[in-house]
Order: structure tokens, then C-alpha cells, then sequence
């Protein structure tokens, strides 16, 4: 039987440092793609269960289903209604979206990368669209606030976050000559009670079981909380990216969510998606997708070696049927050896996807 998690991860008090690819330190990102969460988690079960972990990769790269599909992290923010949990706008328009140029709101309407929960199944799940929406998207173009968007959390995304830029020396080993640059911190909402800190706001994912795996669980639970204890992203030994793992069933909120009705007509990503077969391709990449490509790389851990590029599908993206994915082997010409082995072990980046179903205008 098919099983749902929702895992957040509390940073409290913690910094984060999130690069992308193209942007320096003195960038960094809200939150962390599904294909780096893999790579970070399958690194700490490693260590944990070296003797399990050939088995659990080969598992996702056979052509029977993976053990589990995980979508990227998402903002949520604790407040006094509750929590609300953050997912990116699909790329097509809700059903009853008003047609032609409709530029009253449109301004704002295109600002709303990140829509809550309550927010998106309306639009994608439920009646859709609204004169109301409409209505309160001009007025909030022209300043005003109030109405069911706004006490909803739809324009408070950035406030669970802030980032701050903090100036470092670096020191030539050669010369000893300095050189002053910044590395961009990101900070989530918290509170302090006494000796208590409350974590008001951090990342969240969600996980997907095919089948239920209660062993699995449990070590990808171990290896989860080993990865809060070294840290996730960049800037670890400056103490970064640190958290403590909340692992729960799917939420109430989540149920009709994730188990909308089959007569939907799109799938929406939540995860990013790699894909390589042409005839799969073919039945997603149609009039009625709409998508953007990402390029994805970054290093190896622990050494100076890049992995190889890879162009994946980015989350938002709408495709008329389901897309699955797959890992793909990024192992850099480095590693491997002549007759086509390596030279420590293959390098993978995952391109397994995680979609929720919806209705969307023109779908």
C-alpha cells in the first residue's frame, strides 16, 4: 500500500547557505532541490548502512518503480491559523483564469511564484479562479490589503526568511595577501521561550513509498537525522545547515491533495525531472506542457572535481501525463576508468520525479 510522509526540517536558529549553479557566495537560495536532498541523503545512509546502500541505488536505477520518490523542500511558516505550507505556482493558468489582456492584476498575479496550500488546491483542485481573486489581485496592485489571499499568507512568503550577507577574509597560502568577500546566510523565523527555541518557519518535503517499506523508513530516518546533525548545503564548517528532522504522516490538509481523483487532466512537478527516453518524452512534450529546463551541476563532495551538466525539468512544470524520471549517471570522464568502469564508484543525480494531479486552464 502507498504511503505519504511530510518531513520538515527545523533549522531554528541556524544558518543555511544554498548556492546554485551560476550565482557566488554571496548568493544563496531559499530552499534545496529534490536532486540535492538525494545526493546529500543517499551520502549519509552510506555511512550509515554501507553494506545497503548498492542495493537501495540499483533499486532506483532497474526499470521496476523506485523504493521512493521525494519532491523538493518548500517553505512553511507557523502562525497563529495555523501552518502554511508553500508550493511554486504551476506553470498554466488555473481553470477560469480570465482570458486576453487582463492586465489589472496581472503584475501581481505574476509575482506569486510560491502559492500556499489552501491557495493552490482552490485554483487547481477546487472551483478555481475567482472574480474575488481578480478583484483583490487589483486592489493589491494598487496598495490596499485585506481579503481570503492575503489572510491566506499568499503575499508573506519572504517573511518566514531573511538573508543576510556576512563579510569573510581569504588568505592566499602562497603570498599570505587577504582578499575581503561576503557569503550570503539564510536565516529562518524563530522564537526563544526561556531555554526553548521554536522554529516558526523552515523547509518541508514531501515523501512518497510505492509500497510500505517500515525498515526503509526507519534508515532513511536515521540517515536523515545523521544529515541534520552535519549540516545541508554550503558553508558546513562554518556550522551551517543544520537541523532537526519532524517526521509525520501526510497531514489532514494533504490528504485530498495528494489523493486527488484520476480524471484530472495535468500533472504538476514537485521535484525536479530528468528524463532521456524519446518516446516518453513525446507523450509529455505537447501543446499542452508547460515547462522550464534547469541546468543542474556543482562538485563532488570532498574533492575539486565537477560532476558532469545536466539539463533537467524544473518543478511547476505541467505535462499531460505523469512523468517518472530516473538517476542519472553524472560520474565526470575523471572517474572513470578506460574499459568503461570507475575508478572509485558511479556518480548519480536524481531525476526521479514527484507529481501531484490537477486541473489547469486549456488542459
Amino acid at each position: 500500500m502507498a504511503t505519504w510522509k511530510l518531513i520538515k526540517l527545523k533549522f531554528e536558529r541556524c544558518p543555511a547557505h544554498f548556492g546554485e549553479l551560476g550565482i557566488g557566495m554571496e548568493s544563496t537560495t531559499e530552499r534545496v532541490h529534490s536532486d540535492t536532498l538525494f545526493s546529500a541523503w543517499m551520502s549519509s545512509y552510506a555511512r550509515l548502512y554501507p553494506n545497503e546502500i548498492d542495493a537501495l541505488l540499483n533499486g532506483f536505477c532497474d526499470e521496476s518503480p523506485p523504493a521512493m520518490r521525494i519532491s523538493s523542500t518548500f517553505i512553511y511558516r507557523e502562525t497563529d491559523k495555523g501552518t502554511i505550507y508553500y508550493l511554486p505556482r504551476p506553470l498554466r493558468f488555473p481553470v477560469n483564469y480570465p482570458q486576453g489582456n487582463d492586465l489589472e492584476f496581472f503584475k501581481t498575479y505574476k509575482k506569486l511564484n510560491y502559492l500556499p496550500l489552501k491557495v493552490l488546491q482552490r485554483w487547481y483542485q477546487g472551483v478555481g479562479f475567482t472574480l474575488a481573486d481578480r478583484e483583490e489581485l487589483i486592489a493589491k496592485t494598487n496598495g490596499a490589503k485585506g481579503g481570503n489571499l492575503d489572510t491566506e499568507g499568499t503575499f508573506d512568503y519572504k517573511q518566514a526568511f531573511k538573508i543576510e550577507k556576512v563579510p569573510k577574509i581569504a588568505v592566499d597560502r602562497n603570498t599570505r595577501a587577504t582578499n575581503l568577500y561576503h557569503t550570503a546566510f539564510l536565516y529562518f523565523e524563530w522564537n526563544q521561550n526561556g531555554n526553548s527555541i521554536q522554529s516558526l518557519s523552515g523547509l518541508y518535503f514531501l515523501l512518497h513509498f510505492p509500497q510500505d517499506d517500515v525498515e526503509l523508513a526507519t534508515r532513511l530516518e536515521d540517515a536523515l537525522e545523521l544529515l541534520g546533525e552535519e549540516g545541508l548545503g554550503g558553508e558546513r564548517s562554518s556550522g551551517a545547515g543544520r537541523f532537526k528532522v519532524e517526521w509525520e504522516d501526510i497531514p489532514s490538509d494533504w490528504q485530498s491533495v495528494v489523493k486527488y481523483p484520476d480524471t484530472s487532466t495535468s500533472h504538476y512537478l514537485i521535484s525536479l525531472f530528468w528524463e532521456d527516453d524519446v518516446s516518453q518524452l513525446q507523450q509529455l512534450i505537447t501543446d499542452k506542457s508547460s515547462y522550464e529546463i534547469q541546468e543542474r551541476g556543482g562538485w563532488i563532495i570532498q574533492s575539486n572535481i565537477r560532476r558532469q551538466m545536466v539539463r533537467m525539468f524544473t518543478e511547476g512544470s505541467v505535462f499531460p501525463v505523469e512523468p517518472h524520471g530516473k538517476l542519472v549517471n553524472v560520474t565526470p570522464s575523471e572517474l572513470r576508468t578506460n574499459n568503461g568502469g570507475y575508478k572509485t564508484h558511479p556518480i548519480y543525480r536524481s531525476g526521479i520525479s514527484l507529481s501531484l494531479k490537477i486541473k489547469a486552464e486549456n488542459s
